[in-house]
């Protein structure tokens, strides 16, 4: 798809990276480029060229950060992939598949064994309107298990569950039948590993999850270890829902 990128390389091209921070358009990034006014790493780049979030970019002497930049990308964690930005028994964290030029932190998690979409992003106050329980943003999932599903398994599924171990009732959801053993789970909350205990709950243990949406956003045709930036449209009704005002 496009404007898919790799979570593996983290590249970008350097006018589109100078349009992001603000410095021009990408067509004056060009012509700023063969004047040799912009430098990577010490020397002219070439048209075109892709550079990294580790790069020195220069223009006119000047150097080109994009930390006050806000953006929001949608990410497909692959299972095996531990949500923590540091960790030295993590097999391989979600901040080793991220190399984006500029430095996003996730907002929600999905445990090791799931897969999905997750929203990344570099503006605190979205991370928080996004996190905030209250706000009853919606999160929806397929979930295979081992056993059949029945009626009574997703009525009651549906009517919230009592988990023991964190002593706390789940509010109500929207569940929907997809196939024998699969169903679709649309929560409000993100309690720890809550789908897997609501099962267990039931007697029914998880054989997978993937979370398809978050919000208004969808996973799409994102394959697992691909991310996306968001359009323009995602990233404004991502802000009103939280009841962000954006500063221009």
């Amino acid at each position: 798809m496009k404007n898919t990128m790799s979570a593996e390389t983290g590249s970008m091209r350097i006018n589109k990276f100078l349009a992001h921070a603000g410095v021009c358009s990408r067509r004056d990034a060009d012509k700023l480029i063969d004047e040799g006014k912009v430098l990577v790493n010490g020397e002219i780049p070439t048209p075109g060229q892709q550079i990294g979030p580790r790069d020195k970019i220069m223009v006119n002497g000047r150097r080109i950060q994009m930390e006050e930049q806000k953006v929001v990308l949608a990410f497909y964690k692959p299972v095996g992939v531990t949500c923590t930005e540091k960790d030295e028994h993590a097999e391989k964290t979600i901040m080793d598949c991220i190399q984006y030029p500029i430095r996003v932190t996730y907002a929600g998690r999905l445990d090791k064994d799931s897969e999905g979409l997750m929203l990344l992003t570099n503006d605190g106050d979205l991370i928080q309107g996004m996190m905030k329980g209250a706000n009853g943003h919606e999160k929806e999932y397929v979930v295979r298990t081992d056993k059949k599903i029945t009626p009574e398994f997703l009525q009651k599924m549906a009517k919230g569950v009592y988990l023991k171990d964190l002593k706390v009732k789940t509010r109500e959801c929207r569940l929907e039948k997809i196939g024998d053993d699969t169903f679709k789970i649309v929560l409000t909350q993100g309690l720890n590993r809550q789908i897997r205990r609501m099962c267990q709950t039931f007697g029914f243990y998880v054989k997978s999850i993937k979370r398809i949406r978050v919000m208004h956003v969808t996973l799409g045709s994102l394959k697992p270890g691909e991310y996306r930036e968001l359009v323009p449209e995602e990233v404004q009704k991502l802000y009103k829902a939280c009841g962000i005002v954006r500063e221009k």
